[in-house]
């Protein structure tokens, strides 16, 4: 059974850093494209970053400049580093990965989510 552990939320004061981490458990035969989403309370889910396996990213207007979505391949994990945080950003963080089983065999999973709060 693959699942997608996300790590690293927390609190943080206005300005600060987290990095979250989203990593591929079980028997994989490759991570493909990531992408990193939020919700705030009250508020749709919305697409923050993605990844592909090659390493090409895009990026939400609103965290350009300040997050960088990255991938380690060997460690089947997926990162968000999020600097110069606004309380706007809280929310609680979702990694979205599809993945291979095997050369054929493509699934697409979301993670259990992470809490980020960001205080003024």
């Amino acid at each position: 059974q693959v699942q997608l552990v996300e790590s690293g939320g927390g609190l943080v004061q206005a300005g600060g850093s987290l990095r979250l981490s989203c990593a591929a458990s079980g028997n994989i035969f490759s991570l493909d494209a990531v992408g990193w989403y939020r919700q705030a309370p009250g508020k749709q889910r919305e697409l923050v970053a993605t990844i592909s396996r090659g390493g090409i990213t895009t990026y939400a207007d609103s965290v350009k400049g300040r997050f960088t979505i990255s991938r380690d391949n060997a460690k089947s994990t997926a990162y968000l580093q999020m600097n110069s945080l606004k309380p706007e950003d809280t929310a609680v963080y979702y990694c979205n990965a599809e993945y291979r089983l095997s050369v054929f065999n493509r699934r697409v999973s979301w993670g259990q989510g992470t809490q980020v709060t960001v205080s003024s």
